[in-house]
């Protein structure tokens, strides 16, 4: 039984505190899954650190689903989110409904996640009312970073404080079961997440959200074109990966790889048939 709205809703009326990581493929989802992570985001953020692209912008549906169906098939309890990508909500909501829909019964998700605040709340309410779960997703929104001028903390000033709360506000009262918020000022993050009765997951948001969410290659070190002051790194694991390919690497060239342990043998007495008159 995966884990349900109703049930991450109950976790911030407890006061406890809400895990969501990414996950693009199976091996990943597996441990996450296996740990106990209760949300596991498919995010757009593939574009960058699984597919090399320089922002998400270029993500696309095929991509998104591709991503999501392994994810699905690595996890069993986790609720899986597929995150729409860049104009596949913004056009229509006949557009908005259909590729939401897709998330669900192509890539297997259980929800979807979308950018945006009060302009998409009317597309967030129709998903909604057709049956899919819609975590909404404010502040530093990466599909928008060319209007935002570049990844920037988001909600510094008065007047953008007041936008990003009448955004969680829409985005509640749309019908969305949590908001993502990045890049908000710490303070700010924890009057929002006091004002909407839904959960709030942040990301470089301070610890005043009702949970966090983590790009996983940032947490574990395997990303290493830059590494985002909101990350913690838990491991380093370019290094161990760098390593462990440099040794196969010089094994290889020096002849100790393979050895007996990792070759297989055949009965002698056919080897001798092959090898009569060599």
């Amino acid at each position: 039984m995966r884990v349900t709205i109703d049930q991450i809703k109950e976790m911030k009326l407890k006061g406890d505190k809400i895990a969501m990581l990414t996950a693009y493929d199976y091996t990943t989802a597996k441990i996450i899954d296996e740990v106990g992570i209760p949300l596991i985001l498919v995010g757009d953020s593939l574009g960058m650190v699984v597919l090399g692209y320089d922002s998400t912008i270029p993500v696309t549906m095929a991509e998104m689903l591709h991503h999501t169906k392994a994810v699905l098939r690595g996890s069993k309890r986790a609720m899986v989110i597929g995150d729409m990508p860049f104009m596949t909500y913004h056009i229509s909501t006949e557009d908005a409904l259909k590729n939401a829909a897709r998330f669900i019964q192509e890539g297997g998700a259980q929800a979807i996640k979308l950018e945006g605040g009060l302009s998409v709340a009317e597309k967030v309410r129709s998903i909604v009312n057709c049956g899919i779960p819609v975590m909404g997703h404010i502040g530093l929104t990466p599909q928008s970073i060319h209007q935002l001028g570049g990844f920037k903390v988001q909600g510094k000033t008065l007047d953008a404080a007041r936008r990003l709360i009448k955004d969680a506000q829409a985005l509640e009262e749309a019908g969305a079961f949590a908001i993502v918020l990045e890049a908000i000022p710490a303070q700010l993050a924890k009057v929002i997440s006091q004002k909407v009765g839904i959960p709030t997951i942040g990301i470089g948001s301070g610890a005043g959200c009702d949970g966090q969410v983590q790009i996983i290659n940032d947490i574990l070190g395997s990303f290493t074109d830059f590494v985002p002051k909101h990350a913690k790194q838990y491991a380093k694991l370019a290094d161990n990966m760098s390593n462990a390919i440099t040794e196969y690497y010089n094994e290889v060239k020096g002849g100790s790889f393979p050895t007996e342990k990792q070759s297989f043998s055949m009965d002698e007495r056919i080897l001798e048939e092959l090898t009569k008159g060599d």
